[in-house]
């Protein structure tokens, strides 16, 4: 289908903007597109703010060059989609790769993390990495630990005298 000269530049606007917009890009090679498939996988990458598009490679490449990405004119060569993480790149990864397991439709050829190169491995490691809320509760978990075992550590000399108080309130009706 040819597309006019101004639809091109709008094309190429629009690459421009998700480019700006996300955190990562994955490129995914695609076969036998089936459309139940790929607006599964979009519902899906919807729900961690990803999003799936097929692209015009010269046009998208165009994109990608104005905007300082480097990239192998070969690469873009053959039938590609590209996912697009505009929140947290793992969830999107991880995301990804539920979705590849057991579909021949999509295969990872590889991605951009901050106008940096990503190959296959690259995007398998970065959807082992936990995601955003998690590594937040991490991070909190390991700020919090050491003020925690100070406020026990305070605590515990009144708790042991409490203790002893109370033993030995129990014990003096008792005697009585």
């Amino acid at each position: 289908m040819a597309f006019s000269k101004q639809h091109k530049e709008v094309m190429v606007d629009q690459y421009r903007e998700w480019v700006d917009n996300s955190k990562a890009i994955f490129v995914l090679s695609y076969s036998k597109m089936q459309m139940p498939k790929v607006n599964e996988a979009r519902a899906k990458l919807r729900e961690v703010d990803g999003r799936l598009h097929v692209v015009k490679n010269r046009l998208f490449t165009r994109a990608l060059e104005e905007k300082g990405y480097q990239y192998d004119p070969k690469f873009w060569e053959g039938n590609n989609v590209v996912v697009f993480a505009f929140e947290d790149a793992p969830s999107v990864a991880k995301a990804l790769a539920e979705l590849l397991k057991g579909n021949e439709t999509f295969e990872v050829r590889g991605g951009y993390l901050d106008k940096a190169s990503l190959t296959v491995r690259q995007v398998k490691a970065l959807s082992d990495l936990p995601t955003l809320p998690v590594m937040r509760a991490m991070l909190l978990g390991t700020i919090l630990a050491p003020a925690s075992k100070l406020v026990r550590t305070l605590a515990e000399p009144a708790r042991g005298l409490a203790a002893v108080i109370k033993a030995n309130s129990e014990k003096q009706p008792a005697a009585a």
